[in-house]
């Protein structure tokens, strides 16, 4: 038994540990903190309208950001811009306990977002660049269990020291990342970049990724995949306390249920998922979450409700860690990061989908809301099989090329 457990360990780099440790303790302590900022911001007397514009800011420039840090990272190398990402992080959190002003937090939640595209597609560029090409659908599954660990448990932390010290969840976030980044100052080696043809800049790199149709479709069909997956997080409690009652009890037991199944299934769907092209495997899970919020929408019944997040969770476990694998594929070795990067502008859709949500619970109630948005993220479909086939087709020119 311990010998198989040394031998799965083995299989992977000891960064890759370094990472997924470092995932759950980041992930966790961030999972304490941002889902009781708005509550905080609220207590802070400051109006709806403002405290929607400020946790819209953090998603809005984690999409406009990711793509230059992903480019940064194949330019100088992944470790110091995920050096510089934690330390921004830090200064983030460290500025939310000491601040007062509502521009301060607009501008310091910015920074935040855009710490966090600088770091997440580097450090899935350097899983993939310390992974064997056939072991990497393993590793993303692992990072997206370990976000899902620090998913459980960090609100629930959260919730405890919300009721004692709130600014003191900023602090012991901001120490986390500060001590996380120490950690891989000391434990992880600059992994070597390859020699270039030519030096890659900016607008070069942009161009290359504006050509590749695949790459294209994948991030539009992204885009109405997040839209309904921000629902979650978003306006599915308002729809279930407007609709069920203990409404806002059950929800709270649908993320635990969600938490645990990805936990649980991750890494099991992961090996079925090897057998399986990513885009199919996103095109499955697109239609799951879809069908999942289609549930919400008319759950009259806690059971519906389940059924529902189990159907959405299904999804989830299927589509987020093969958008991965997707894009390592699509990307060549030296634009990997900028690959990686580019692939954040399917956060448009966490940005606008609550919005839009919102709108459409205001105007028609969330049945009808909840009916529209699965619809929405179901045409995902549409361009996640333009994506497939026009992989098909370029897979068929290599070959008569070769």
């Amino acid at each position: 038994m311990i010998k198989r457990l040394q031998d799965y360990i083995n299989q992977f780099h000891r960064t890759i540990w370094i990472l997924l440790v470092g995932t759950i303790l980041s992930r966790g302590a961030a999972f304490m903190t941002l889902p009781f900022l708005s509550i905080y911001l609220v207590n802070q007397d400051y109006p709806s309208f403002l405290i929607g514009l400020i946790i819209g800011m953090g998603p809005l420039m984690s999409t406009i950001g990711g793509f230059i840090g992903g480019h940064l990272s194949d330019q100088f190398g992944r470790k110091p811009i995920m050096l510089v990402a934690l330390v921004g992080t830090a200064a983030a959190y460290f500025g939310f306990a000491l601040s007062s002003s509502a521009l301060a937090f607009l501008l310091l939640n910015a920074l935040l977002g855009l710490c966090n595209s600088f770091f997440e597609p580097t450090a899935q560029a350097l899983m993939a660049d310390l992974t064997k090409k056939e072991l990497r659908m393993k590793v993303f599954s692992l990072r997206y269990v370990a976000i899902n660990i620090g998913a459980a448990v960090g609100p629930l932390i959260g919730a405890l020291l919300a009721l004692t010290n709130a600014s003191l969840t900023f602090y012991i976030t901001g120490g986390i990342y500060l001590a996380y980044m120490f950690i891989l100052v000391f434990t992880i080696q600059p992994v070597p970049r390859l020699e270039k043809k030519e030096n890659v800049t900016l607008p070069v790199a942009f161009h290359i990724v504006r050509r590749d149709r695949s790459l294209l479709y994948y991030i539009l069909g992204g885009i109405l995949l997040a839209i309904g997956y921000s629902q979650m997080d978003s306006n599915l409690p308002q729809h279930f306390d407007n609709r069920l009652e203990n409404g806002v009890v059950i929800y709270s037991f649908l993320l635990s249920i969600n938490a645990i199944l990805v936990i649980i299934l991750q890494l099991p769907f992961a090996k079925l998922m090897e057998k399986v092209r990513p885009l199919k495997s996103m095109i499955i899970g697109s239609a799951l979450v879809a069908v999942g919020l289609f549930f919400f929408a008319i759950s009259t019944h806690w059971i519906m409700a389940v059924i529902g997040v189990i159907l959405f969770t299904l999804g989830e476990i299927l589509s987020f860690p093969a958008s991965s694998i997707l894009i390592d594929q699509l990307a060549s070795e030296e634009l990997r990061g900028t690959y990686f990067g580019a692939a954040q502008f399917r956060n448009t859709g966490s940005f606008i989908g609550p919005i839009i949500g919102g709108y459409l619970i205001g105007i028609s109630g969330g049945t009808i809301a909840f009916f529209v948005i699965a619809v929405i993220c179901l045409s995902s479909i549409i361009f996640f099989s333009a994506g497939m086939k026009k992989e098909e087709i370029v897979t068929v020119e290599k070959n008569q090329v070769d």
